[in-house]
């Protein structure tokens, strides 16, 4: 589903009114196959993890070229009709213009934006991080989703921190803030510390369930690139039937 289709529009209204009333769910396909499966399964749409594609594609997590990268997300946006959102990592050193259309040419209907700088490991100026979010967001109108990653956690950073990055980006456009690695136990903080909309929470094993992720402040849940680890499981389980055969 394109943006033309109204795809961001429907995007926007799951994480608003989630099906069931729990947090909207949103597994991460590496590739068209895999996309094929989780809309099959009845998923209303789906968020790439470009881990996931990264590994798909032969490459470390954060060093996929941008033109691999756009060029994966189009074939998984081909192979299914529900709304697709792309993880675009920290935006390839694009310019927000280009982001957009180059976003917006996959069929992608939203994106992730991180606010580590790839290229020096380090937080990119929370402020600077919120000028782009709005810059993306004045080019994108809403034709885009924005997803604005906080990777506060991620540096040894603390919930109030967090909460001052998502704050900024929510002033600044953003649809939804995603301090990822953020622990379930700091959910009902990071609300406290004034987060509000939709908040995105990394799921991972030994996590709350669903529901209580949902009374604990998550709107959105994904998954990285656990789904693909989860799979290659069975994958490695298969060759060893195979040689044993």
């Amino acid at each position: 589903m394109s943006p033309a289709d109204g795809g961001a529009t429907t995007l926007r209204a799951l994480h608003h009114e989630p099906p069931g009333g729990r947090p909207l769910v949103l597994p991460g396909p590496w590739d068209a196959a895999s996309a094929r499966v989780f809309e099959e399964a009845g998923f209303p749409a789906l968020a790439t993890p470009s881990a996931g594609i990264a590994a798909a594609l032969g490459h470390r997590d954060g060093h996929t070229p941008a033109d691999e990268m756009f060029a994966a997300v189009a074939r998984i946006v081909r192979a299914v009709s529900v709304p697709v959102t792309a993880d675009l990592e920290d935006g390839y050193g694009l310019a927000p213009k280009e982001l957009v259309d180059r976003a917006l040419e996959t069929g992608a209907v939203g994106l992730n934006l991180e606010d580590s700088d790839r290229s020096t490991r380090a937080l990119r100026d929370p402020r600077e991080q919120a000028d782009r979010i709005a810059a993306v967001r004045a080019e994108a109108g809403q034709d885009l989703f924005v997803n604005a990653r906080v990777d506060t956690y991620l540096h040894g950073g603390t919930v109030t921190v967090a909460a001052e990055r998502a704050r900024l980006y929510v002033a600044a456009g953003a649809d939804c803030v995603y301090p990822i690695t953020a622990p379930a136990d700091d959910l009902p903080r990071l609300r406290a510390e004034g987060i509000e909309g939709p908040l995105n929470f990394l799921v991972r094993p030994g996590d709350p369930s669903f529901p209580e992720l949902g009374r604990l402040g998550a709107t959105r849940l994904t998954f990285g690139h656990g789904l693909l680890l989860q799979a290659l499981k069975g994958v490695t389980r298969l060759a060893e039937e195979i040689l044993r055969a």
